[in-house]
This record gives C-alpha cells, sequence and structure tokens, in this order.
C-alpha cells in the first residue's frame, strides 16, 4: 500500500465515519434518557434515503401513508387514555384536539403536501426537506406506541419492544420500496484535488455537516433549558419528575431528535452507496459500535469510536475485504472487556 492509496482509504473511512458518528450520537441520546437500545434507528437510515429516491423519481412514497397510519394509531391510543384516566376527563375536548392536530391533521397535511409535489422538479433542498418532514414524525409516533406505556420497564423488556419494533419497521420496509435498492443525486458532483488526492464534494457535504451536528447537539444540551432537561432525566428519572421535568416528554423529543438523525444519514449516504429496505440494519449496527465504545453514555467518546470505525472498515476492506465485517464487529469484544472490569456494576433500580 502506498501513500496515495491510503490517503483514498483514510477519506472512504472519516467520511463513512461521519455517518456512523451520527448514528452513535442518536443511540447514545436515546439510551441516556429513556433507556431503550434503539436497535432500529438503522431503519431510519434507509428510510429516509429510499424516501428522497422516490420524490426524485417524480414517485409519491409510501413512507407518508405509513406516517397517517402511526399517527392514527397514537390518536386511538391517546383517546383510549383520555376514556381510562377519570382525572383527564374534565379537560378531554382540549386534549383531543391537539391530539387530533399533532396526529390527524399533520400527518394528512404532509401526505397532501408530498402528493402535490412529487411530481414536479424539485430542487434538492425542497427534496431532503419533504423527506425530513415525512420521516422526522415517526421518532415520536413509534415512541409513543411502543415505549411510553413501559416507559418504567426493565432494560431487557425495552430491548426486545425495539427487536420487535426492528423487524417490523424492516417488513414494512420491504412492502413500501420492495426488494430493489436505490441511490440519490449527489448534492454536487464538484471534486477539489488536495496534493494527489481528489476529494468529492459529497464526501465534503457528509463531513461538514457531521461536524457541525455534533458541535450543535453539544451546545443544545449545554446551553438550552430542554437540553439540560434531557441531561436531568438521563440522571435520574425520578428526580426529574419531582422538579416538574416530564420524561415522558423528554422521550418524545430524544425520539424526534434520533429520527431526525437518522433520516439525514440516510440522505447523505444514499448518493455514495446504494440503499435496500434493510441496509439501515447494518449501518445502524455499526453506529452502535461506536455507541459502545463511549459506553453509550459519552458523546465525544461515541463520534470518536465511530470514527475509528469508519477507518477501520476501510482500511480492512483493502487488506482483508471478505472479513471486513467480523473485524469492524469484533472491536466491540475488547471494548466491553473493558468496560465490564473498569466500570462497577450497577443494579437496576425498581419500582416499590
Amino acid at each position: 500500500m502506498d501513500l496515495s492509496i491510503a490517503a483514498i482509504l483514510a477519506q472512504d473511512g472519516i467520511t463513512t465515519g461521519a455517518i456512523y458518528a451520527l448514528l452513535a450520537l442518536a443511540l447514545v441520546l436515546v439510551f441516556s434518557v429513556t433507556r431503550v437500545i434503539f436497535i432500529p434507528q438503522g431503519e431510519f437510515v434507509s428510510y429516509g434515503a429510499l424516501t428522497l429516491a422516490m420524490l426524485q423519481a417524480n414517485k409519491a412514497p409510501p413512507t407518508a401513508l405509513l406516517l397517517i397510519a402511526l399517527g392514527v394509531a397514537c390518536f386511538v391510543v391517546e383517546t383510549i387514555g383520555v376514556v381510562r384516566r377519570p382525572e383527564r376527563r374534565r379537560h378531554w375536548p382540549r386534549t383531543l384536539a391537539l391530539s387530533a392536530g399533532r396526529y390527524l391533521l399533520f400527518p394528512l397535511a404532509v401526505y397532501a403536501l408530498t402528493a402535490h409535489l412529487a411530481a414536479l422538479a424539485l430542487p434538492m433542498i425542497v427534496q431532503v426537506t419533504l423527506t425530513l418532514a415525512i420521516i422526522v414524525p415517526m421518532g415520536p409516533f413509534i415512541y409513543r406506541l411502543a415505549y411510553e406505556p413501559i416507559a418504567e420497564a426493565t432494560t431487557l423488556l425495552l430491548l426486545i419492544v425495539a427487536v420487535a419494533v426492528h423487524f417490523a419497521m424492516v417488513g414494512l420496509g420491504l412492502l413500501m420500496f420492495g426488494a430493489e435498492g436505490s441511490r440519490t443525486t449527489p448534492f454536487s458532483d464538484a471534486s477539489f484535488s488536495v496534493g494527489t488526492l481528489l476529494v468529492a464534494a459529497q464526501s465534503l457535504w457528509v463531513v461538514v455537516t457531521a461536524l457541525v451536528l455534533i458541535v450543535a447537539l453539544y451546545v443544545y444540551f449545554d446551553r438550552s433549558i430542554s437540553g439540560k432537561a434531557l441531561r436531568a432525566t438521563s440522571i435520574n428519572r425520578l428526580g426529574a419528575r419531582l422538579v416538574g421535568i416530564g420524561t415522558a416528554q423528554a422521550g418524545r423529543l430524544a425520539f424526534t431528535l434520533a429520527a431526525g438523525l437518522g433520516a439525514l444519514s440516510g440522505v447523505l449516504v444514499a448518493p455514495l452507496t446504494t440503499i435496500y429496505y434493510d441496509s439501515g440494519f447494518l449501518i445502524g449496527l455499526k453506529g452502535f459500535v461506536g455507541a459502545i465504545i463511549g459506553g453509550l453514555v459519552s458523546y465525544p467518546l461515541a463520534a470518536a469510536g465511530s470514527l475509528l470505525v469508519g477507518l477501520l472498515e476501510s482500511y480492512s476492506s483493502f487488506w482483508a475485504s471478505a472479513y471486513k465485517e467480523i473485524i469492524v464487529f469484533t472491536l466491540i469484544i475488547p471494548v466491553l472487556l473493558w468496560l465490564s472490569v473498569t466500570r462497577p456494576r450497577v443494579e437496576e433500580e425498581e419500582e416499590e
């Protein structure tokens, strides 16, 4: 391997590592706030990429219909909750009106806008915005249906539900998009020469976007009131409730941010590789390896670990392409052994 090949592999590793970093940050965020190891995180990547591909092909994406179905299910759950809880019946008109706006009117508006604009030649920024408007609300909708009713359950039960949600989303992905993969148009076809290395503008888009989002997340959690509330929820859920922080709202916000990071990752990676309905699972697992390196608690370590995963995958594809996945996932073993030795064992809190 000469220096030019090493530089090309480093560029590919940094680009893919930036995508894994976004997913790792989303996994750390969701776990720290809700204790959910969010296995379906990768499905938002494939949903985002394939939705954008259908918009670019001037087709109405079926994910808009899925958003309506999830919204209807959430509205039904909210209505049942109002009926079963006497203390909420006094405010049922206002509660149901807010629920109808959030779970029915908004998805219908997104669907109508998508159906109207899908046949038009839209600018890239409009296509990306419409994709995010379809995919991002699925995060809090899924939290409301699958996780909020069991928010106080054990971590094992939450993991089992995450596996079930993953299989459901993969099956729906096959139903909506079919078995064929898609690749989207790059944000830019330009390229830049750095010495003997040719850097694609799309790779710069990925890296710069990842850096901006990482900095934005740091500022959000360190400076804003809602970010500090999320941090408080992750440290002590009971204490957060006692001081008036809504843990249910914190969970919905965490899932909203996670869905946004996943969908944006799909939009960024789709021009670089062909995405299939189940491609997100493998991408999400590599982000999970990066999150594990950060102990599922540290955002900087998760980002650094994801960059390491991207570089390791890139160089492994050159030296031993048949074993690159094995090499990447084997990295998790020494990390887990180290964490088990250096961290004290903490018993999970049980509700009295």
